[in-house]
């Protein structure tokens, strides 16, 4: 009889429930607060650096980066770095905007998540565990480059898997860099079209030129051949 009613007795949440559960709800309150809040035009932020000081270069990577976390996408952020700070200016904070926010969802989603999610997967989300586990540089990049989530959300997720951070924050910023020149060098654009110097944009076609070849190189090792272990 005891036994049977501790069966039926509902059971208490364990610590890794109750932090998964928390990292949804952090995920869901960041959505409904990126729907909820207008964004701003990069046009008006013209001449905010100016007003910020010598603080602005830390300002624009602190902001870009917790706007990141909240799931702001990395195009608006970006767009928004070069209208303030300029073309190479913009694309730099960008970049270390983009490393820090990697680094934050990287580390919430490992504290929060990773135990549920080592205790629970089986088959084949077991082996696609592993997958990121073994996870280089080039992975991440391939993963990054991939259309299929936003910059914060992709962190995130990546902390509850068994993958690396060294290789994952060096892959965030390979694949980051080519579009953050490029659309830094749009953003300065649209804020002074007159003082544009449009060779801020070469490095984005470098970057795209890097991508394809890391691509290709991916391409040609998962066709190769797995040798078996001995």
């Amino acid at each position: 009889m005891i036994r049977e009613l501790r069966r039926r007795l509902p059971v208490a949440a364990t610590p890794s429930v109750t932090r998964f559960a928390l990292l949804l709800l952090l995920l869901a309150g960041l959505g409904v607060t990126l729907l909820l809040v207008p964004h701003p035009e990069p046009a008006a932020l013209s001449g905010l650096a100016d007003r910020m000081g010598r603080l602005a270069p830390v300002a624009g990577v602190l902001g870009g980066a917790l706007l990141l976390v909240a799931l702001v996408p990395r195009t608006f952020i970006t767009l928004a770095a070069g209208a303030i700070f300029g073309a190479l200016e913009g694309a730099a904070y960008a970049l270390g905007a983009a490393l820090l926010a990697a680094l934050i969802g990287f580390t919430v989603g490992r504290v929060l998540g990773r135990e549920f999610v080592a205790e629970r997967v089986r088959g084949r989300l077991a082996r696609l565990d592993r997958w990121f586990t073994r996870q280089s540089v080039l992975g991440v990049v391939t993963v990054r480059l991939l259309p299929i989530s936003g910059f914060g959300l992709v962190s995130y997720g990546y902390g509850t898997t068994g993958a690396r951070i060294l290789p994952f924050l060096v892959g965030s910023v390979i694949a980051s860099a080519p579009t953050a020149f490029g659309y830094a060098a749009v953003g300065a654009a649209v804020t002074s079209p007159d003082e544009i110097n449009w060779f801020a944009a070469a490095p984005a076609a470098l970057g795209f030129i890097a991508s394809a070849v890391l691509l290709v190189n991916w391409w040609r090792t998962e066709r190769r051949p797995h040798r078996p272990l001995p």
